[in-house]
C-alpha cells in the first residue's frame, strides 16, 4: 500500500508540471518525421570557423581540458573573455574574481537565478521570453512578472513600454531579467530604453541579469550597449554571453558570466552543484574564437543580415505581415494576413502544407493570446537552404 501511495501523486513537482516537453523537441520531431526544413530551433546547419575547431582538436590532442578543467573555468578562457569585454565595450572585469564560465548561457540563466533569487520574489522580465526564463524562476521558487513588448505594425518591430515596466516594479520584485537583441523578437533595446531601465534600477536598488548572447549579431542602424556599461549598473549586473551563436558551435555549451566578485561568487555557488564543470578542451578553442580579428565578428555579421533579408523576403511574398529583426537570427511574423489566428494550429500543420517548420510564440508568452498569431522562423541556416524554404512557403500565398 506505502508504495501505492507513493507512485499515486505524479513525480514532476508542481513547480515544473506547467512546462512539460519544450516545443523546440516537439517542432524537431515533427520536422524529422516530415522531412520538412526546419526553420524551428535556432542552430546552424554549418559548423563555425575551421581554425577554432582545430583548436578544440588540438586540445583535445595535447590532453587539455580532458579531466576535470578548474571551477570558474580556464584561465585562457576567463582572460579572453575579460579581454574581450574591455575591448569591445571599455568594461574592466578581473578574469580571476568577476568571470565564471558555464556550461551554455542556459546554465549560466539557472544558476544566477537560483543564487539571486528567494521563494516569494518577484522577477521582472521582458514577455516573450526564452522559455528556460520562466522555469529557471519556478525552479528557484519565485514568481515571473511578465512586461511586453508590443507589435508596432508601423515600425515592423516591437517596443518595450517603460511606464509599464515601471509600474510593473513593487517592494518584492528582486530583480530585472532583460534581454537584448531580444529572443525571439529580434527587438535590439535602444540607449535610451537602457538607460530608462538603468535608472529604474538604481531607484529601486534591484540586480539585473542582462542575457547578451546575441551580442554580434545586430544589424543595419542598431547598436548592443551593455547594460552594464551604463551609470551605476556595474555593481548591480550579472552580464550573460555565449560563444554559440557567435561561433556557430551551439554543441559546444560554453557559456560565461560575467559580474562584480560578491555576484560572480554567488553564482558560482549554485553552479557548481549543477554541472561543476564542463565543456574542457572546448573551453580552450572559445579563447581562440574571442580573440579572433574584428573582420571575423563584421563578416558573421554581414553573412547574417543577407540571409535576413533572404528569408524575410520570401515570408513577405508568402502573406505573412514581417517583423524584421535588428538584431539575433529569428524573424517574427504574423499569420493574421493569411487568415489565421492560431500559431500552435499553424505550426503543426505547416510541415505538411508547406514542408517547413517555425515555432509559436505564444510559448514564450505568459499571456498566450498576446502572442497568438505569431509565429518565429530561424534564418541561421545555408542560403540554399532558405532559399528552398522561402520557394515552398508561397505556397501558402496560393
Amino acid at each position: 500500500m506505502t508504495g501505492m501511495t507513493s507512485t499515486a501523486r505524479p513525480f514532476l513537482n508542481r513547480r515544473l508540471a506547467e512546462f512539460g516537453t519544450t516545443i523546440f523537441a516537439e517542432m524537431s520531431a515533427l520536422a524529422a518525421a516530415t522531412g520538412a526544413i526546419n526553420l524551428g530551433q535556432g542552430f546552424p546547419d554549418t559548423d563555425g570557423p575551421e581554425e577554432v575547431r582545430e583548436a578544440a582538436v588540438r586540445a583535445l590532442r595535447d590532453g587539455r581540458g580532458n579531466q576535470y578543467p578548474p571551477g570558474p573555468g580556464v584561465p585562457e578562457l576567463r582572460t579572453a573573455i575579460a579581454d574581450h569585454q574591455r575591448r569591445r565595450y571599455g568594461l574592466s572585469f578581473d578574469p580571476d574574481t568577476e568571470v565564471l564560465v558555464t556550461a551554455g548561457a542556459t546554465e549560466a540563466i539557472a544558476a544566477t537565478l537560483l543564487a539571486l533569487l528567494e521563494p516569494g520574489d518577484e522577477v521582472v522580465a521582458l514577455e516573450p521570453y526564452y522559455d528556460s526564463y520562466a522555469a529557471c524562476i519556478a525552479m528557484a521558487g519565485a514568481t515571473r512578472v511578465p512586461v511586453t513588448l508590443r507589435p508596432d505594425p508601423e515600425q515592423a518591430r516591437f517596443r518595450l513600454d517603460l511606464d509599464e515596466l515601471r509600474d510593473a516594479v513593487t517592494g518584492r520584485t528582486r530583480l530585472l531579467l532583460i534581454n537584448t537583441p531580444h529572443n525571439p523578437t529580434g527587438t535590439v533595446l535602444t540607449r535610451d530604453e537602457l538607460t530608462a531601465i538603468a535608472e529604474l534600477a538604481v531607484e529601486r536598488d534591484l540586480l539585473v541579469v542582462t542575457d547578451e548572447v546575441y551580442e554580434h549579431l545586430v544589424f543595419d542602424e542598431a547598436e548592443h550597449v551593455p547594460l552594464a556599461t551604463l551609470p551605476g549598473m556595474r555593481e548591480r549586473t550579472v552580464t550573460i554571453g555565449s560563444s554559440g551563436k557567435t561561433f556557430s558551435f551551439t554543441g559546444w555549451k560554453v557559456g560565461w558570466v560575467t559580474a562584480s566578485p560578491g555576484l560572480v561568487t554567488a553564482v558560482r555557488s549554485a553552479k557548481q552543484f549543477l554541472t561543476y564543470v564542463s565543456s574542457g578542451p572546448f573551453q580552450y578553442a572559445v579563447a581562440e574564437a574571442l580573440s579572433l580579428p574584428d573582420g571575423y565578428f563584421d563578416d558573421f555579421r554581414a553573412d547574417m543580415r543577407v540571409k535576413r533579408d533572404l528569408l524575410a523576403a520570401g515570408l513577405a511574398d508568402a502573406g505573412f505581415a514581417v517583423f524584421r529583426p535588428a538584431g539575433t537570427y529569428f524573424v517574427t511574423t504574423d499569420i493574421r494576413p493569411l487568415g489565421e489566428s492560431d500559431g500552435f494550429a499553424f505550426c503543426r500543420s505547416l510541415p505538411e502544407r508547406a514542408g517547413v517548420v517555425a515555432i509559436p510564440n505564444a510559448v514564450f508568452y505568459d499571456h498566450r493570446e498576446e502572442g497568438a498569431p505569431f509565429v518565429r522562423f530561424a534564418f541561421c541556416k545555408r542560403v540554399s537552404v532558405l532559399e528552398e524554404a522561402a520557394t515552398r512557403l508561397k505556397a501558402l500565398a496560393g
